[in-house]
Protein backbone atom coordinates (compact mmCIF):
# COMPACT_ATOMS: atom_id res chain seq x y z
CA UNK A 1 0.00 0.00 0.00
CA UNK A 2 1.12 3.43 -0.78
CA UNK A 3 0.75 5.90 1.64
CA UNK A 4 1.48 10.17 0.15
CA UNK A 5 -0.12 13.11 -0.18
CA UNK A 6 1.69 14.23 -3.44
CA UNK A 7 -0.12 12.51 -6.50
CA UNK A 8 2.50 12.34 -8.74
CA UNK A 9 4.87 10.04 -6.29
CA UNK A 10 1.99 7.79 -5.86
CA UNK A 11 1.56 7.52 -9.55
CA UNK A 12 5.49 6.85 -10.04
CA UNK A 13 5.13 4.32 -7.35
CA UNK A 14 2.09 2.41 -8.71
CA UNK A 15 4.17 2.31 -12.16
CA UNK A 16 7.03 0.75 -10.99
CA UNK A 17 5.34 -1.72 -8.47
CA UNK A 18 2.24 -2.27 -10.70
CA UNK A 19 4.43 -4.24 -13.24
CA UNK A 20 6.17 -6.57 -10.70
CA UNK A 21 3.83 -10.48 -10.91
CA UNK A 22 4.85 -11.03 -7.19
CA UNK A 23 3.60 -7.90 -6.18
CA UNK A 24 0.15 -6.71 -5.51
CA UNK A 25 -0.67 -2.85 -4.92
CA UNK A 26 -3.95 -3.41 -3.01
CA UNK A 27 -4.59 0.52 -2.10
CA UNK A 28 -3.67 4.06 -1.74
CA UNK A 29 -3.97 6.98 1.01
CA UNK A 30 -2.96 10.62 0.80
CA UNK A 31 -2.55 11.18 4.28
CA UNK A 32 -2.21 9.15 7.58
CA UNK A 33 -5.44 9.52 9.46
CA UNK A 34 -7.24 8.15 5.83
CA UNK A 35 -4.10 5.32 5.88
CA UNK A 36 -5.21 3.83 9.29
CA UNK A 37 -8.66 2.93 7.71
CA UNK A 38 -7.69 1.42 4.35
CA UNK A 39 -4.79 -0.55 6.51
CA UNK A 40 -7.43 -1.75 8.51
CA UNK A 41 -9.66 -2.94 5.85
CA UNK A 42 -7.27 -4.10 3.19
CA UNK A 43 -4.56 -5.48 5.63
CA UNK A 44 -1.52 -4.84 3.22
CA UNK A 45 2.02 -6.53 4.03
CA UNK A 46 4.40 -3.78 3.30
CA UNK A 47 3.27 0.26 3.90
CA UNK A 48 5.66 2.42 1.74
CA UNK A 49 4.83 5.44 4.09
CA UNK A 50 5.92 9.34 2.98
CA UNK A 51 7.06 10.64 6.15
CA UNK A 52 5.68 14.72 5.73
CA UNK A 53 1.47 14.76 5.42
CA UNK A 54 -1.07 16.55 6.12
CA UNK A 55 -3.26 15.66 9.08
CA UNK A 56 -1.47 12.80 10.06
CA UNK A 57 2.65 12.53 9.86
CA UNK A 58 4.35 9.41 8.80
CA UNK A 59 5.78 9.46 12.52
CA UNK A 60 2.09 9.48 14.53
CA UNK A 61 0.87 6.72 11.94
CA UNK A 62 4.46 4.48 12.16
CA UNK A 63 3.94 4.68 15.94
CA UNK A 64 -0.04 3.74 16.14
CA UNK A 65 1.12 0.83 13.45
CA UNK A 66 3.54 -0.94 15.51
CA UNK A 67 1.46 -0.73 18.56
CA UNK A 68 -0.77 -3.36 16.40
CA UNK A 69 -0.68 -6.81 17.21
CA UNK A 70 -0.53 -7.84 13.34
CA UNK A 71 1.18 -4.86 11.91
CA UNK A 72 2.64 -4.23 8.23
CA UNK A 73 5.93 -3.61 7.80
CA UNK A 74 6.83 0.14 6.78
CA UNK A 75 9.06 1.18 4.89
CA UNK A 76 9.11 5.33 4.99
CA UNK A 77 9.48 7.13 2.36
CA UNK A 78 11.62 10.45 2.54
CA UNK A 79 12.85 13.49 0.06
CA UNK A 80 16.02 14.07 2.80
CA UNK A 81 18.90 11.70 3.27
CA UNK A 82 19.47 13.32 6.49
CA UNK A 83 15.73 13.59 7.57
CA UNK A 84 15.82 13.53 11.90
CA UNK A 85 12.20 12.73 11.35
CA UNK A 86 13.67 9.04 9.26
CA UNK A 87 15.84 8.66 12.47
CA UNK A 88 12.81 9.05 14.74
CA UNK A 89 10.93 7.07 12.73
CA UNK A 90 12.88 4.46 12.92
CA UNK A 91 13.85 4.64 16.82
CA UNK A 92 9.55 4.06 16.74
CA UNK A 93 9.38 1.04 15.01
CA UNK A 94 9.67 1.61 10.93
CA UNK A 95 11.38 -1.16 9.04
CA UNK A 96 13.59 0.73 5.98
CA UNK A 97 13.80 4.04 4.77
CA UNK A 98 14.43 4.72 0.99
CA UNK A 99 14.62 7.97 -1.03
CA UNK A 100 12.03 9.04 -2.96
CA UNK A 101 14.48 9.08 -6.18
CA UNK A 102 15.93 5.43 -5.47
CA UNK A 103 16.22 3.67 -8.66
CA UNK A 104 13.13 1.39 -9.50
CA UNK A 105 14.72 -2.14 -8.85
CA UNK A 106 16.11 -1.27 -5.88
CA UNK A 107 12.94 0.02 -5.03
CA UNK A 108 11.52 -3.02 -5.40
CA UNK A 109 14.13 -5.16 -4.29
CA UNK A 110 13.27 -2.96 -0.86
CA UNK A 111 9.58 -3.50 -0.79
CA UNK A 112 10.36 -7.64 -0.99
CA UNK A 113 13.02 -7.54 1.42
CA UNK A 114 10.93 -5.77 3.88
CA UNK A 115 7.96 -7.79 3.51
CA UNK A 116 10.07 -11.22 3.99
CA UNK A 117 11.04 -9.59 7.40
CA UNK A 118 14.41 -8.03 6.67
CA UNK A 119 14.71 -4.25 7.40
CA UNK A 120 16.12 -1.95 4.54
CA UNK A 121 18.74 0.29 5.24
CA UNK A 122 19.74 2.08 2.49
CA UNK A 123 23.47 2.91 2.72
CA UNK A 124 23.54 6.10 1.38
CA UNK A 125 20.89 7.32 3.38
CA UNK A 126 22.29 5.32 6.45
CA UNK A 127 25.46 7.02 6.63
CA UNK A 128 23.73 10.40 6.38
CA UNK A 129 21.17 9.41 9.35
CA UNK A 130 23.90 7.63 11.61
CA UNK A 131 26.57 10.44 11.22
CA UNK A 132 23.78 13.48 12.49
CA UNK A 133 22.99 10.44 15.53
CA UNK A 134 26.24 9.99 16.23
CA UNK A 135 27.59 13.55 16.34
CA UNK A 136 30.30 13.92 18.67
CA UNK A 137 30.34 10.19 19.36
CA UNK A 138 34.38 10.40 20.47
CA UNK A 139 33.07 10.65 24.27
CA UNK A 140 31.11 7.12 23.42
CA UNK A 141 33.94 5.35 22.43
CA UNK A 142 35.17 3.56 25.05
CA UNK A 143 31.35 2.20 26.41
CA UNK A 144 30.75 1.21 22.30
CA UNK A 145 33.98 -0.70 22.68
CA UNK A 146 33.26 -2.04 25.79
CA UNK A 147 29.97 -3.21 24.29
CA UNK A 148 31.27 -4.85 21.01
CA UNK A 149 33.89 -6.69 23.40
CA UNK A 150 30.97 -8.58 24.21
CA UNK A 151 31.09 -10.21 20.20
CA UNK A 152 32.87 -12.98 19.12
CA UNK A 153 35.22 -12.16 15.93
CA UNK A 154 32.69 -13.38 13.79
CA UNK A 155 29.45 -10.78 14.97
CA UNK A 156 31.56 -8.23 15.03
CA UNK A 157 32.13 -8.68 11.10
CA UNK A 158 28.10 -9.03 10.67
CA UNK A 159 27.88 -6.14 13.20
CA UNK A 160 30.14 -4.02 10.60
CA UNK A 161 28.58 -5.30 7.51
CA UNK A 162 25.86 -4.14 9.42
CA UNK A 163 26.54 -0.89 9.86
CA UNK A 164 27.67 -0.65 6.17
CA UNK A 165 23.60 -0.97 5.53
CA UNK A 166 24.21 -4.72 4.03
CA UNK A 167 21.07 -6.47 3.76
CA UNK A 168 21.50 -10.11 4.90
CA UNK A 169 22.01 -11.99 1.76
CA UNK A 170 25.07 -9.60 0.82
CA UNK A 171 26.46 -10.17 4.41
CA UNK A 172 26.09 -13.89 3.56
CA UNK A 173 28.27 -13.55 0.18
CA UNK A 174 30.62 -11.35 1.53
CA UNK A 175 31.26 -13.32 4.56
CA UNK A 176 31.05 -16.27 2.97
CA UNK A 177 28.59 -17.75 5.42
CA UNK A 178 24.50 -18.75 5.24
CA UNK A 179 21.52 -16.76 5.31
CA UNK A 180 20.48 -18.26 8.38
CA UNK A 181 23.73 -18.34 9.65
CA UNK A 182 23.88 -14.40 9.21
CA UNK A 183 20.76 -14.13 10.88
CA UNK A 184 21.37 -16.58 13.74
CA UNK A 185 24.79 -13.74 14.32
CA UNK A 186 22.37 -10.80 14.01
CA UNK A 187 20.30 -12.13 16.93
CA UNK A 188 22.73 -12.98 18.98
CA UNK A 189 24.03 -8.88 18.64
CA UNK A 190 20.70 -7.99 18.93
CA UNK A 191 20.57 -9.88 22.55
CA UNK A 192 24.40 -9.05 23.27
CA UNK A 193 23.52 -5.40 22.29
CA UNK A 194 20.54 -5.42 24.13
CA UNK A 195 18.30 -3.72 21.11
CA UNK A 196 16.23 -5.45 18.19
CA UNK A 197 17.07 -2.24 15.81
CA UNK A 198 20.17 -2.68 12.95
CA UNK A 199 20.77 0.96 13.22
CA UNK A 200 21.36 0.75 16.74
CA UNK A 201 23.93 -1.90 15.77
CA UNK A 202 25.38 0.43 13.31
CA UNK A 203 25.71 3.62 15.74
CA UNK A 204 27.48 1.54 18.18
CA UNK A 205 30.24 -0.15 15.43
CA UNK A 206 30.57 4.02 14.50
CA UNK A 207 30.81 4.90 17.95
CA UNK A 208 33.38 2.73 18.79
CA UNK A 209 35.62 3.59 15.63
CA UNK A 210 34.77 0.41 13.32
CA UNK A 211 34.00 2.90 10.39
Amino acid sequence: MIVDDDPMVRTGLRLILGGEPDLELVGEADDGLRAMDVIRDLRPDVVLLDIRMPNQDGLTTTELLVAQADRPRILVLTTFDADDMVLRALRLGADGFLLKDTPPPKMIDAVRTVAGGEPVLSPSVARQVIAAATGGREPRRPEAQRELAKLTEREREVAIEVARGSSNAEIAGRLHMSVATVKANVTRIFAKLATDNRVHVAMKVRDAGLL
